[in-house]
């Protein structure tokens, strides 16, 4: 699959070939989904937590006679049915992370990158640099090339001044080749690669 490559200025540098063994494939929605739902999960941070009724602070005394006044009966004040007791079957510090095989990881990645492929919403630069740390002007070439919401994938380096533009416009991502997942491709509108991205990506999956 061949593809046009341009410059930050929108002035075509040539062209580049996509290989269809990642790129050309016909995109699976429940591949995509079981990596996402993998991805959430393993950030998750799992600290939430309650107090039971045995971390309740409260006396143990029996709240009243065991017979005699129609009430029901309670021997602890700490229980859920009154307010300020310990909570009943409540959410405890756990993993929320599972497994996923690595075969099916490296295929997610391949159909997340074929899906954008199909869209039509793959751009290839040159290079992803500008001479200073410029938000405004890097915004204005982000508007000629039609970037609103995007993905931009460079090498194993980003270039600091480009870093720093881009790090202040909203919608925009920037990761080392290092970095790329299927969850921040999806969830951007288009996928920018640099050429240096685009040969470290292709060296990845041989």
């Amino acid at each position: 699959m061949q593809i046009s490559m341009t410059t930050l200025q929108g002035k075509q540098a040539g062209e580049v070939a996509l290989a269809d063994e990642i790129f050309g494939l016909d995109p699976r929605a429940d591949i995509l989904q079981r990596y996402v739902r993998w991805q959430l999960a393993k950030r998750r941070a799992g600290t939430h937590a309650v107090k039971n009724r045995a971390e309740i602070a409260r006396t143990t005394k029996k709240l009243y006679k065991q017979k005699g006044t129609g009430n029901a009966r309670h021997g602890s004040a700490r229980v859920a049915q009154f307010r300020g007791g310990g909570r009943a079957f409540g959410p405890l510090p756990r993993s929320h992370e599972h497994g996923l095989p690595k075969k099916v990881r490296v295929l997610a990645l391949k159909h997340a990158l074929s899906a954008k492929a199909k869209d039509g919403a793959i751009l290839v630069i040159d290079k992803a640099s500008i001479e200073g740390p410029k938000t405004k002007a890097l915004k204005e070439q982000f508007g000629k090339l039609g970037l609103a919401s995007a993905l931009i994938i460079d090498g194993a380096e980003i270039e600091a001044n480009f870093k720093l533009a881009a790090r202040a416009i909203p919608n925009i991502d920037v990761l080392p080749v290092q970095g790329l997942n299927v969850y921040d491709i999806l969830r951007r509108e288009k996928l920018v690669l640099t050429q240096a991205a685009l040969q470290a990506i292709e060296e990845r999956f041989k």
